[in-house]
């Protein structure tokens, strides 16, 4: 094994070169590149930099570094056009994880990388847990988005959730930085305080993570294979050419009013049993004032209209959805959960979560945000929907994005979806998560999306059940590691190097 002594200049420079390329790596992994095999490899080059390259003092800019240039690549243009606090996100996270990872090489060198792969999984998983608590976080860019074409892979989510797909995502790469660390260390010592890893751990985790690995695509396999035994639903996702919504705030109301009898027409011309409108769009109470004979045109098409409406009042907005029967019946209203609070928004009606029974099977909606969160579907589900409407309005920066959120939402929950965007990006998403249906355009415009669906079972699923579940473990552990960190060391004898 040959000593190779960098200097500390050219040990900061590759050091923080492999991490922004880690960083760029996960970008890519995301849309709209959706190079989906870089979400297993990206965060490699990163640990390989934090604890072989780096000084020890300066070991977590890596992570910092990596997670910067990710988060500004992906988020970045999310949230440029609006001009918030938000934009500020990935420096905030960067500067987080400098933090807290300031003690992570210590830590594993002194513990001969006992913990290595189970701590970071936990801290990684663990984060995303949290994220869950934020109004302003929800679960944008968790790591197992890029995965959302990949049906043959993802169905496990109905049992593991989305932190699960995630931590199985992270398991690959500690894994694999764990290996290609034991292959620097056995041609050259990089830096003083590398401790080798102990080839029978090495070889433990290899086998462990080759069958964590076999059994998730085996379980996928056979849960994308089992039938549902439901119907099948004729749907339709409305996507005008404008929002009405941001153009009613604009008060341009002869383009809203145009829009709105085109939307109309559309309709017709869907011949869908079941149609899902917009997010706000418009700003009156249908139950009370039937402005766009809504019953009329539901009567006459025999179609169920899910729409969002807001209405303006003296303690804020209420922002919700309701379903109009052909028999020209209101079923109810949902108020949406989570409003989007960075941009001012309220919803005065948030905290039920209605369905209602339907000759087409049990129907529910949530609106828009909700989609970033994993528990409003979920509490929808539990109420026995089988067929969600989602009314959205987006803007542009997020029209290549947003929909992948559905996806994760239909197979965590095994239920079909319907988002109809106010002009960016609609979606039709089976219960197995499969994109029947899509229109996404930055510039936006219109689309009638149309597609034959499967009901979901109205069971649920062992997520709807029992909600994150690992993301509660992950976060235990996250708490353990933190907590018990200094007593692991002082139990642990290390492993002499290995010649």
């Amino acid at each position: 094994m040959k000593t190779n002594n960098l200097s500390t200049p050219v040990r900061i420079l590759l050091g923080l070169t492999l991490s922004a390329l880690g960083g760029l790596a996960f970008v890519l992994a995301f849309p709209p590149y959706e190079i989906w095999p870089l979400a297993f490899l990206g965060f490699v080059p990163v640990l390989i930099a934090q604890y072989r390259i780096l000084p020890p003092k300066l070991s977590s800019l890596a992570s910092s570094v990596g997670i910067y240039v990710w988060l500004q690549g992906y988020l970045g243009p999310v949230f440029a056009p609006i001009g918030t606090f938000m934009r500020w996100l990935p420096i905030i996270a960067a500067g987080l994880s400098l933090l807290t990872d300031a003690g992570q090489r210590s830590f594993n060198n002194k513990t001969g990388y006992r913990w290595f792969i189970l701590s970071g999984i936990a801290n990684w998983a663990g984060v995303e847990m949290i994220r869950l608590f934020i109004p302003v976080a929800g679960t944008w860019a968790f790591i197992a988005y890029p995965l959302y074409r990949q049906v043959w892979l993802i169905q496990p989510v109905s049992i593991f959730g989305i932190i699960g797909m995630g931590m199985l995502v992270m398991l690959v790469n500690y894994l694999l930085a764990l290996i290609l660390m034991d292959w620097l260390d056995s041609r050259w010592r990089l830096a003083e305080d590398i401790v080798r890893v102990d080839s029978r751990l090495l070889r433990g985790w290899k086998l462990a993570g080759s069958l964590v690995a076999v059994l998730w695509v085996a379980a996928s396999l056979v849960l994308l294979n089992l039938p549902l035994g439901t119907e099948t639903v004729d749907v339709a996702a409305i996507q005008p050419t404008v929002s009405t919504a941001a153009n009613a705030m604009k008060d341009n109301d002869e383009l809203v009013q145009q829009t709105l009898e085109r939307m109309k027409t559309q309709i017709r011309e869907a011949g869908a049993q079941f149609v899902v409108w917009p997010e706000g769009a418009f700003l009156w109470d249908p139950q009370v004032d039937d402005k766009l004979d809504l019953r009329g045109l539901t009567a006459e098409t025999g179609a169920y209209l899910a729409t969002g409406y807001g209405v303006f009042t003296e303690k804020g907005l209420r922002n919700e959805a309701t379903v109009l029967s052909p028999e020209g019946e209101f079923l109810g209203v949902f108020g949406k959960d989570h409003p989007v609070v960075f941009a001012g928004e309220t919803s005065l009606s948030r905290g039920t979560y209605p369905v209602y029974d339907t000759p087409l099977g049990k129907i529910g909606t949530i609106i828009c945000y909700d989609l970033d969160y994993t528990d409003t579907a979920r509490k929808v589900t539990r109420q026995g929907a089988q067929l969600i409407g989602v009314p959205s309005n987006d803007w542009s920066s997020i029209a290549d994005k947003h929909y992948t959120h559905v996806v994760f939402r239909a197979v965590e929950n095994r239920v079909a979806m319907v988002k109809a965007d106010g002009s960016f990006d609609s979606a039709i998403i089976d219960p197995y998560g499969r994109i029947l249906a899509l229109a996404v355009n930055p510039q936006g415009g219109e689309a009638t999306l149309v597609a034959d669906v499967p009901l979901g079972s109205g069971k649920g699923t062992l997520t709807s059940l029992l909600g994150d579940w690992t993301g509660w473990m992950a976060l235990a552990g996250m708490i353990f590691f933190g907590v018990a960190g200094k007593r692991l060391e002082r139990m642990t004898t290390n492993v002499p190097p290995r010649k």
